[in-house]
C-alpha cells in the first residue's frame, strides 16, 4: 500500500513511521531543508509510545509532484499547515495522474471543515479527516517526538450520502489499524464531526490564549483571569453549534467544562500549543481554521461571539508581521 505524506513536521513524520512499521510504502513531499534532513538523516519517532528509526532508503522524499511516479498512491495524508490547504488541493488536482483512481485523502489538521478546499476537487467519498489530540513536536527536522496523548486518533468522513447518512469510515480502516498497530491509539467513527467539534472546544480555548501568554495549557487553568476568557470562548462555541445545528459529546458548557478542568487539560499539562510553536518561529497561525471558523458561523447565523473575536485579532495583531 502506497502513501504520500503531504507536510513532514511532526506529524507528518510520526505518520510516516507509523505507516513504515507496518510494511507501507511511503514517499514525503517536504520542503528543501526537511527534505534534506531526512534524505540524510532517515526519520526517528520518540517519546510516547513505539520508538522507530528508519534509513533514507527505507522511504522516497519529493520536492516537486513532477517528480512522483504516475499511479502511485492509495492515499494521501496531509500533514501540513491549514494554511496551506488551498495550494496542496489544487496542486493534487493538477497533478492527479500521480493517484490512483480509488486513492483517499485524509486530513490530519487541527479546526474543522478543512476538507472543503479538497472538495472542490475531489468527490465528497475520496476526502476524509481525522481527529488527532495527541501533541507532537519537531526537535530535530528528522525527529517527531509525541509529547502528550489523551484520546485516540480518529478517522472517518464529514460529508454525508445522497440520502443524508454519514460516509462510511471503511475505506480508511486499514490506515487506522496500521496506525494503532504502531503504538499510537487510533479507531474510526460514523460521528467525526461531534468529535471534531469537542476538539475545536479544547483548541479554540487552549491554542491561543496559551499562545498570547506564552504559557504551556496548564498554567490556563492555574488564573481566574484566564479560566473566565476560556468558559466565555467555550460558551460562545456552544452557542454557535446550537445555531448550526452540529452537536458535540456534551449538551452543555457546564458538562464540557467539568471533564475540561479535571481531565483534558491536566492529561496535557505541559504541552505548549501548536499556535504558540508557530509564533515562537514567525510562522503564521492555523488561527482562521479555529476561531476563525467560529467566527464565520457566529456571525452567519447571527451568535456573539465577542470574545472569540477578541482573541483571533490579538492573535492576528501578533503574526501581522511574519
Amino acid at each position: 500500500m502506497n502513501f504520500l505524506i503531504n507536510g513532514s513536521g511532526a506529524i507528518g513524520i510520526a505518520l510516516g513511521a507509523s505507516m513504515l512499521s507496518q510494511g507501507g510504502d511511503v514517499s514525503f513531499y517536504a520542503r528543501d531543508k526537511t527534505a534534506q534532513a531526512i534524505k540524510t538523516n532517515g526519520i526517528k519517532r520518540i517519546g510516547l509510545f513505539n520508538h522507530y528509526e528508519f534509513t533514507p532508503d527505507k522511504f522516497e522524499v519529493y520536492t516537486d509532484y513532477d517528480e512522483m511516479p504516475k499511479n502511485k498512491f492509495d492515499f494521501v495524508l496531509i500533514a501540513s499547515k491549514t494554511t496551506a490547504n488551498d495550494d496542496i488541493s489544487k496542486s493534487l488536482f493538477l497533478h492527479k495522474d500521480i493517484l490512483k483512481s480509488d486513492a483517499k485523502i485524509i486530513i490530519f489538521q487541527n479546526g474543522f471543515a478543512n476538507d472543503e478546499p479538497y472538495l472542490r476537487y475531489f468527490s465528497k467519498d475520496k476526502v476524509f479527516c481525522a481527529r488527532v489530540i495527541t501533541g507532537f513536536t519537531r526537535p530535530e527536522r528528522h525527529i517527531s517526538e509525541i509529547t502528550v496523548h489523551t484520546q485516540p486518533i480518529l478517522l472517518g468522513s464529514l460529508q454525508k450520502t445522497d440520502d443524508n447518512k454519514t460516509i462510511s469510515s471503511k475505506p480508511v480502516a486499514v490506515v487506522s489499524k496500521m496506525i494503532n498497530d504502531s503504538g499510537i491509539p487510533s479507531e474510526t467513527t460514523e460521528d467525526l464531526d461531534k468529535f471534531l467539534w469537542a476538539k475545536m472546544l479544547y483548541n479554540c480555548a487552549l491554542n491561543p490564549l496559551g499562545a498570547i501568554l506564552n504559557v504551556n495549557y496548564g498554567k490556563l487553568m492555574e488564573n481566574d483571569y484566564s479560566i473566565k476568557i476560556m468558559n466565555k470562548l467555550i460558551e460562545e462555541i456552544f452557542n454557535v453549534m446550537k445555531a448550526a445545528n452540529y452537536k458535540t459529546n456534551w449538551e452543555t458548557p457546564e458538562e464540557y467544562q467539568k471533564i475540561f478542568y479535571s481531565k483534558l487539560i491536566p492529561d496535557t499539562y505541559n504541552h505548549r500549543s501548536s499556535t504558540l510553536q508557530d509564533i515562537k518561529k514567525k510562522q503564521k497561525t492555523e488561527i482562521d481554521t479555529l476561531n476563525g471558523k467560529v467566527i464565520e458561523l457566529g456571525e452567519k447565523y447571527g451568535v456573539d461571539v465577542n470574545v472569540n473575536k477578541t482573541i483571533y485579532n490579538l492573535i492576528k495583531t501578533i503574526e501581522a508581521d511574519f
